[in-house]
């Protein structure tokens, strides 16, 4: 069963350490492959180089370095990722607007109901439906 050309690849772009592994052993265990980024840059530069586009990307709004506006910009900014639709991650309480302004194709609030992330994830990544 294929996923399509994502591979059911997912860039999960947190600063937090510990929520983006819980993130990404929740994905994993799904049989989704996460790609990691600690901040937008990272993130940016991960998109570049990655042998398989991911499906989706799950990005927080407050990072240092280059927070999630900075990287929405630059995305959208550039051809080769600007597809790739992004799921705003937030614990803002503004944060469903935030993910408007930003073009977001979704938005969960943090804490992170992990069975809504899976489903949202789902939604992205071209799962067979059955």
């Amino acid at each position: 069963m294929m996923a399509g050309k994502c591979g059911k690849t997912v860039l999960v772009v947190e600063d937090d350490a510990d929520v983006r592994e819980a993130i990404a052993e929740v994905l994993s265990d799904c049989e989704y492959k996460p790609l990691h980024a600690s901040n937008g840059a990272e993130a940016l530069q991960r998109l570049r180089t990655a042998e398989v586009r991911p499906c989706v990307i799950l990005l927080d709004v407050m990072m240092p370095t280059m927070d999630g506006w900075q990287f929405r910009a630059a995305q959208k900014s550039d051809p080769s990722v600007s597809d790739i639709p992004v799921v705003v991650l937030s614990a803002h309480a503004n944060g469903s607007e935030a993910a408007a302004k930003m073009d977001a194709a979704a938005y969960l609030a943090k804490p992170v109901s992990l069975e809504r992330l899976v489903t949202v994830v789902e939604r992205f990544c071209g799962v067979e439906q059955g």
